[in-house]
């Protein structure tokens, strides 16, 4: 049976939030064009905080897949490690970090630090871990993975804790199940379905965790974070391709290849016309690849309005939230695009620009004030945008906004 796990479906451990799921179609106003629909890309800046922090990962996507396929096919005639482990963690690991205290708070058994159980205990990832030295009692087999990753996933939508916390820890037992799938070279579909549940916790994780940016430590958690997403996605490319072969139909295979084009915005354009090549071409007209390379071409080109108008009717949920770095960016170098080219005596009705970049009218006044950009009110009340204001800047941290819900 065929079973689908994309973006727009999935699992019910999406973050309950106001702005996820699917947006309305914009409205748009065409009196906007005496101010110029383009921006001139930012190229001080990356394209998003994803970039900042991982922007050399993504060599992984370009140059080494068919270096591990080649690997993976080669390996397939030498027996695999076959994983005998009952329990979400070996008996033998819970049994020593019950002795050195090493329990998270989501394994302790009624809060002790040194007592944990079966049904608490995950396995930790290791980086030294080698099928040379390791048994097979130490290994869990697909069924047991598949339990344990129903359970970390029901933790991200349940626990209290803070979130960083739940990151930490279902961020390194995510990392311990792709270990133990990779050590049995399991390729399926249902291991396939496994790694686009992880890619898309990465995704998510990468939206919650850019609202606690004010925190110190954020800034790592972004990049291990992002380091991950890309890991994950090169091993599920590699999937798709090795199964390829086999009667299985996957219904999410080019939105996750889409993550990639959208992960690539502001990087070299060569890079990305030699990887779309070696795509299929029922993966290339596909409406999720059509989506990501029409918002590449509009980012590139500088037409924002156009961008935002796709993005926000066009976009799954975990395109959207790659993607809204970039929208707050956009919208701020559009804000300073139109207060640089328009007239001084004529201030810009925050009404009409909130349609054009799409976005409530407090949230707007609020990206003003940010970018430095004063705003006043006419007689009659209604909030304006001063023109050719000598004092603007790109804001050093730009908030998350909404779309601006249709009127129609």
């Amino acid at each position: 049976m065929e079973r689908r796990v994309g973006g727009r479906g999935g699992r019910s451990w999406r973050p309950r939030e106001s702005g996820g799921g699917s947006r309305p179609a914009p409205t748009s106003s065409s009196s906007s064009a005496s101010y110029g629909d383009r921006w001139r890309p930012s190229s001080s800046r990356a394209s998003h905080s994803a970039s900042k922090s991982g922007g050399d990962l993504r060599e992984d996507l370009e140059g080494s897949t068919k270096v591990r396929l080649a690997e993976h096919v080669a390996d397939q005639d030498v027996s695999s490690l076959v994983g005998t482990c009952p329990d979400m963690c070996p008996a033998k690991e819970r049994g020593q970090r019950e002795q050195f205290r090493d329990l998270t708070v989501f394994e302790r058994l009624n809060g002790n630090p040194q007592k944990t159980s079966s049904a608490l205990a995950v396995k930790k990832f290791c980086r030294t871990m080698s099928t040379t030295n390791e048994q097979p009692s130490d290994i869990r087999p697909l069924p047991v993975l598949q339990k344990t990753l129903r359970y970390l996933l029901d933790i991200v939508d349940s626990s209290n804790h803070p979130f960083e916390v739940i990151h930490d820890f279902v961020l390194d037992r995510t990392r311990a199940i792709r270990q133990d799938l990779s050590i049995q070279k399991i390729v399926n579909n249902d291991v396939i379905l496994m790694y686009e549940e992880m890619v898309k916790f990465h995704i998510i994780s990468d939206k919650r965790l850019r609202k606690n940016c004010g925190k110190a430590d954020i800034s790592s958690l972004l990049h291990l974070n992002m380091e991950q997403l890309i890991k994950s996605l090169t091993s599920l490319y590699d999937l798709y391709v090795i199964n390829q072969r086999s009667s299985d139909k996957n219904y999410n295979e080019a939105e996750y290849y889409s993550f990639n084009l959208i992960l690539q915005l502001g990087r070299n354009r060569n890079s990305i016309s030699l990887w779309l090549r070696k795509m299929s071409v029922s993966i290339l007209q596909s409406k999720e690849m059509h989506f990501a390379r029409s918002v590449l071409r509009h980012l590139r080109v500088g037409n924002y309005r156009r961008f935002l108008k796709i993005v926000a009717a066009d976009s799954s949920y975990l395109q959207f939230c790659l993607l809204e770095p970039v929208v707050n960016e956009v919208r701020a170098q559009a804000l300073l695009c139109i207060n640089y080219g328009g007239y001084k005596l004529h201030p810009y009705p925050l009404s009409h620009l909130s349609h054009i970049l799409i976005m409530k009218e407090e949230d707007l006044e609020s990206l003003c004030h940010d970018c430095g950009l004063k705003t006043c009110k006419d007689e009659a009340g209604h909030l304006l945008l001063p023109t050719r204001q000598e004092v603007s800047h790109m804001p050093k941290t730009l908030q998350d906004f909404g779309f601006l819900a249709s009127e129609n």
